[in-house]
């Protein structure tokens, strides 16, 4: 199974730490485009846009976003990076994909999950206290719509379906992995469903995510489903520079401020001392930040540690520079896309 390398965005919006000014959310938008292009352009694999419900970012509708950068692309995958399916109609995110996928010649994939952000609940008129029994229900409801058609379906929080006739049909079998922030309970029932499992990082040891990865794969092998086919991601913010000071110098001001600016509770204020984030961006931490050599090296450790094969950077939190992020963009597809997918073939064809 060949390694995929990709890029991931909230679409935050962040006031620019040298010109004190904040990006419209016009701006915002045709910057992301512009990532989406250049990620193509240098080789990379996946696209990902993360659905947002606040002023503080633009991608409330990552569907939307994506289809927008299916006509600027030609090969890369496009992802949501998550759908907050537990407030969302699966019929209509099931339409929404499947539309996407006729316009991307069968690229487009979602990635379902509960949501860390909350805000999508109330706006919605859902009730957080049903957060974990919505998205379970729904997760059923929308594989169910994937599988056949028409479609008869009965839940509890949602009316039923009685020979639903749900269009339009998707080019692909439309991927759905499960997003999952390592909740051990969730990687269970990832398992179960013989899902594909993106873990999100954000930050802690670069082992913190043993037990759950382990629990899926005892769920995945006790459900019956074969191993080898179940695929494991990272999604984690970093950073590729030139050097590995270089990386750390260029990330460090805006990660911490989109903590403060962007932090999944609202106006809570998170400083991140440079001390430890630079435990962070070490060989022992979670982030991905360095140089391209040190980039290899951790993939490395995480492909020997969880066998994942797929890993997605977060590149451009706290409002990274637009030419940063995109020269960033292009070390990942040229620097390190090539070496860690030929190593880690070696490595697959030894062990074979």
């Amino acid at each position: 199974m060949a390694f995929e390398l990709g890029i991931l965005t909230f679409g935050e919006l962040t006031t620019d730490l040298t010109t004190g000014r904040m990006p419209s959310p016009q701006e915002r938008m045709m910057q992301t485009i512009e990532q989406a292009r250049v990620a193509d352009e240098v080789g990379l694999d996946v696209f990902g846009v993360g659905e947002h419900h606040r002023s503080d970012f633009v991608a409330s509708a990552p569907h939307m976003v994506l289809a927008a950068a299916a006509m600027a692309t030609k090969n890369i995958q496009l992802t949501s990076g998550v759908t907050v399916l537990s407030s969302e109609d699966p019929v209509r995110v099931f339409q929404n994909f499947a539309t996407l996928d006729l316009l991307s010649g069968g690229r487009a994939e979602i990635i379902a999950g509960r949501g860390s952000y909350t805000e999508s609940f109330p706006l919605f008129g859902y009730d957080l206290a049903d957060y974990s029994d919505l998205f379970r229900e729904k997760l059923d409801l929308l594989l169910a719509i994937r599988a056949q058609n028409p479609v008869s379906w009965q839940g509890t929080l949602r009316a039923p379906l009685i020979d639903a006739d749900i269009a339009p049909r998707p080019v692909s079998d439309l991927p759905i992995w499960v997003g999952v922030g390592g909740t051990p309970a969730s990687a269970v029932r990832t398992g179960q469903l013989g899902l594909p499992l993106a873990l999100a990082l954000l930050l802690g040891p670069i082992t913190q995510f043993e037990r759950p990865v382990d629990f899926y794969r005892q769920a995945s092998a006790a459900a019956g489903h074969d191993p080898a086919t179940q695929r494991i991601s990272i999604n984690a913010h970093g950073m590729v520079g030139k050097t590995s000071q270089s990386a750390r110098d260029d990330f460090y001001p805006y990660f911490t401020r989109g903590l403060g600016e962007n932090n999944h509770q609202r106006g809570a204020s998170f400083n991140m001392p440079r001390n430890a984030f630079e435990a962070q961006a070490s060989p022992a931490g979670g982030l991905l930040v360095g140089s391209p050599q040190e980039i290899i090296d951790k993939l490395l450790t995480y492909h020997d540690l969880y066998g994942v094969s797929r890993a997605v950077f977060q590149m451009g939190f706290g409002g990274v520079p637009q030419q940063t992020h995109l020269e960033a963009i292009e070390r990942l597809g040229t620097e390190v896309a090539p070496v860690i997918r030929a190593e880690i073939a070696l490595r697959e064809s030894v062990n074979a």
